[in-house]
């Protein structure tokens, strides 16, 4: 392939692959450093970035509005953006509908917002079974009993599009700060798969 055009992700996850494996044969790393910093992207650096983009929408009318009619150009206002997140769509629950997002072909995934898939995103049975009957995987893999009376929605992200799910604001917020609000926002509540935490929790 041409060094003009952007290398998919199947070669650049070949070629980290390939970089680890070098740099723990040289003994320049081990594999425990390289977990704990990917865990790190995965369920920290990531997603604290995306947890200030919902909080900037719970704060901010005005860009609530914008991030839901184009999530991109509203990250943009953050400097938030990249590849893997070109062309993103914000979707928002509420107490009439809960979305999901998954990837059926592969583990699409809106990386500059989230950080790293977690594993799970990428297993066939997860990809498979939220499709199918998201309402049972939520309830049974993730704890999280949505009512039968709240529609689900589940969004497929692709190469083209990728999802960002823009979590109900908790109960009990008013006057927190953008600060303190981001700290309420999880990766799994972005998926849709969890609920922002409660201020008191």
């Amino acid at each position: 392939m041409s060094d003009s055009y952007p290398a998919s992700e199947a070669e650049i996850s070949a070629r980290a692959k390939a970089l680890e494996s070098l740099l723990v044969e040289k003994g320049l790393i081990g594999t425990d450093a390289i977990d704990k910093a990917a865990g790190a992207y995965e369920s920290d650096i990531g997603p604290m970035v995306g947890a200030k983009v919902v909080a900037r929408a719970w704060s901010d009318p005005g860009f609530k509005e914008q991030l839901l009619e184009d999530a991109s150009a509203a990250c943009a206002r953050l400097d938030v953006g990249g590849m893997q997140g070109e062309h993103m769509v914000a979707v928002e629950n509420s107490e009439q509908v809960h979305n999901v997002v998954v990837c059926t072909l592969c583990s699409c995934y809106p990386w500059p917002v989230l950080g790293l898939p977690p594993n799970w995103y990428k297993y066939p049975q997860y990809r498979s079974r939220t499709v199918m009957e998201p309402r049972k995987v939520l309830k049974e893999e993730f704890g999280l009993d949505v009512d039968e009376s709240v529609d689900i929605r589940v969004w497929d992200s692709s190469a083209e599009i990728r999802y960002l799910v823009l979590p109900e604001r908790p109960e009990g917020t008013e006057g927190m700060s953008e600060e303190e609000l981001a700290s309420l926002v999880t990766r799994d509540s972005m998926i849709g798969v969890g609920k922002p935490r409660t201020p008191e929790g």
